[in-house]
This record gives C-alpha cells, sequence and structure tokens, in this order.
C-alpha cells in the first residue's frame, strides 16, 4: 500500500477556479434538517400531563442527506447544481426548497409526491450549549413504502435529460429501509447501465447500507460500512489487516474505483491499487456531522476538473477537515478555508 504524497497550493488554486464552470447534479433522498433551539431555563410543566413542556425559542433548518452534498456544493463554488428525487407536498418541502433555491441550486427535477411525507430530521437541542451534550432526542419522518413506480420513471427521465450537460453525478442513498428511497435496486441497475454510456461524467455513489450493490460507479463508504462491523474506534491507526482485502473485494465486484473514509486517518482509495491519503490532524473537539458529505462534494468536484482519485481524495480530507470544526451543525468548507488546511496537512506529513 503506497502512501500519497499530495499537491502544492498551484495545484489548489486551479482547480477551484474551474470549480464555478461545473454542473454537478445531486441524485437521491433529500431531507431536511429542523434544528429546534430550546431555552432550558424557560422549560415548564404540562398541565395536562405533569410532563416538562421544552421552550423552543427559534426553529432553524436546512437541507440534509442529499441535500448537504449541496449545501458543499454551493459553499465550494460550483456553478450550477441540480437536485433530482423528490418532496412530499407539505410545508417541509416549502423550506426545503426555499433552502435549495438559497444555495443556488435548481429544484426543477425535485418531483412532488403529495402522498409522501417530505423526509425530515428534527433535532431539538439546548439553545447556547454547541456541544453534543446539548442534542435533544432526535425525531425523523421517514417514508416506509416504495416510491410508486411512476415517480421512479419521472426521476429517471430528469436523469437522462440532464446526462449530457453535467460534469459528476452524485449518488446519495440515505434511506435505511428496502427501496423505500430513491435509490431502489432498478435505480442502481440504470445508473450502471448510464455510467458506462457517459465515460466522461464522474459518476460518484455513496450509500449506508447497500454500497456492496453498486456496480460501475465510484464507490464511497466509511470503513465501518466497508467492512460490515465495527473495527476498533479508538486504534491510532486503522485496522489495515481487515480493510485491505475488504476494499480488494469491493474494488473487483464493482469494477470501477472504492474510497473509504477512516475519519481522523484519511481515506484510502483503490484504482485498482490501494493507496492511503492522510487525514489532518486536528486538536480540540470535532463534530463529525455531515463530514462524509462535505469530503464527497470537495472531492467530486476535484475530480470534475481532472484531478486524480488520491488528489481528490486529499481535497475531501482537507473539506472535512473544516465541517468537522464547525459544532451543533452541519458545516461547509469554502474555497478560502482549503488552503490553511493544506499548508497544516503538508506541515504534518513533513513532521511524520
Amino acid at each position: 500500500m503506497r502512501r500519497f504524497g499530495g499537491f502544492d497550493e498551484a495545484r489548489l488554486r486551479e482547480w477551484l477556479e474551474r470549480f464555478s464552470n461545473l454542473r454537478i447534479g445531486v441524485l437521491g433522498d433529500f431531507f431536511l434538517d429542523k434544528y429546534l433551539d430550546v431555552d432550558p431555563n424557560l422549560q415548564e410543566t404540562s398541565v395536562e400531563t405533569g410532563k416538562p413542556a421544552h421552550q423552543v425559542v427559534r426553529v432553524r433548518h436546512s437541507p440534509g442527506a442529499a441535500g448537504t452534498v449541496v449545501c458543499n456544493l454551493s459553499a465550494l463554488g460550483v456553478g450550477v447544481i441540480e437536485a433530482v428525487g423528490f418532496t412530499g407536498d407539505d410545508g417541509e418541502a416549502y423550506d426545503l426548497r426555499k433552502d435549495l433555491t438559497a444555495l443556488r441550486c435548481s429544484t426543477r427535477h425535485l418531483h412532488v409526491v403529495p402522498d409522501r411525507m417530505t423526509p425530515t430530521y428534527t433535532k431539538p437541542r439546548d439553545a447556547g450549549d454547541p456541544t453534543l451534550q446539548g442534542e435533544h432526542s432526535r425525531y425523523d419522518h421517514k417514508n416506509r413504502e416504495p416510491l410508486p413506480d411512476e415517480v421512479l420513471r419521472r426521476i429517471a427521465q430528469s436523469v437522462d435529460y440532464l446526462l449530457p450537460t453535467l460534469d459528476a453525478l452524485i449518488v446519495l442513498d440515505q434511506v435505511e429501509e428496502e427501496d423505500c428511497g430513491v435509490i431502489t435496486a432498478a435505480m442502481r441497475q440504470f445508473l450502471t447501465e448510464r455510467a458506462a454510456i457517459w465515460p466522461g461524467v464522474v459518476f460518484w455513489a455513496d450509500s449506508r447500507r447497500r454500497i456492496r450493490r453498486f456496480r460501475g460507479l465510484i464507490a464511497k463508504c466509511n470503513q465501518l460500512e466497508l467492512l460490515g462491523h465495527s473495527p476498533q474506534a479508538d486504534a491510532a491507526e486503522p485496522p489495515w489487516d481487515a480493510l485491505l482485502p475488504a476494499l480488494r473485494d469491493l474494488r473487483e465486484a464493482n469494477a470501477a474505483p472504492v474510497v473509504v473514509t477512516l475519519g481522523a486517518a484519511g481515506m484510502l482509495v483503490s484504482d485498482p491499487e490501494p493507496i492511503w491519503v492522510p487525514g489532518v490532524p486536528l486538536p480540540g473537539s470535532v463534530d463529525p456531522t455531515g463530514a462524509g458529505d462535505s469530503a464527497s462534494a470537495a472531492a467530486v468536484a476535484a475530480l470534475a476538473c481532472g484531478a486524480s482519485l488520491p488528489e481528490a481524495a486529499l481535497l475531501g480530507n482537507l473539506a472535512a477537515s473544516i465541517t468537522v470544526r464547525q459544532l451543533a451543525t452541519t458545516g461547509t468548507a469554502r474555497p478560502e478555508e482549503l488552503a490553511p488546511s493544506l499548508r497544516l496537512w503538508r506541515e504534518s506529513q513533513a513532521g511524520g
């Protein structure tokens, strides 16, 4: 296994200058992240039940799941972003579409399905406490029935309409219930066929549960998803003896490159030989929420600009190192923040 040596700031600037010319589609499960800021000092007792009545002093929301990828593409300055998927016909859909539009993301291919909920993660938390300890239990709104075939057909038609114009298509399979989201078995087969037809488009797939079922797309997962069980989370280094054989097997089955995120250790890529791209060392508290999506956005944008897979993975590491330092929110990385992170990364490699 080879260790990647990095790139310089001139190479980074070259990609960043080209991001505004990119056209990237995001296909998959669009959620609304809804934050309820609760003031513990205002807590009341319900007259009817005697239970605590938590007092919400502010409501915030932003696109989640596939929408988190959009947030990061927008922050990086990608020129054209197309959302492909569905929402319900409800208040959450209104908020989600409004937020996507504010991010310069087109929602013309985000189909309205009146008999489905807009998937939503409702996240109450204590106002003024940015740590993980300030989070309350989460409330999820998800659809647990398959989408109608007609809706999936319309979504596939949207992909076909957009592909001639796209530099990359990011596929985000968020829903854990089988075939209850946008990325069904039939959609995966459709994407395999389209990736073969459009070799000039970067196809990138990310799935919580089913990454091994994709074929012909760059497959991105974390080390837990790759191994199918929990490795030693506190180990100083990843369990290479388990990761490398699993990486080889997935690369062979997928017949396309594989990218594995390793948390603080960075990324492991295979195209087809394994290469380790170390992460950026960070002191202090971090919040990993959305780090994988920020890494995906940056890596895909770099690939669409002609970067190699290890170069793209390092750019993904730089972006993730920025977002994890933004506590109590799903963070994003901006172009001007990447060069300082690259300098920190290069210093850590020289010192190692």
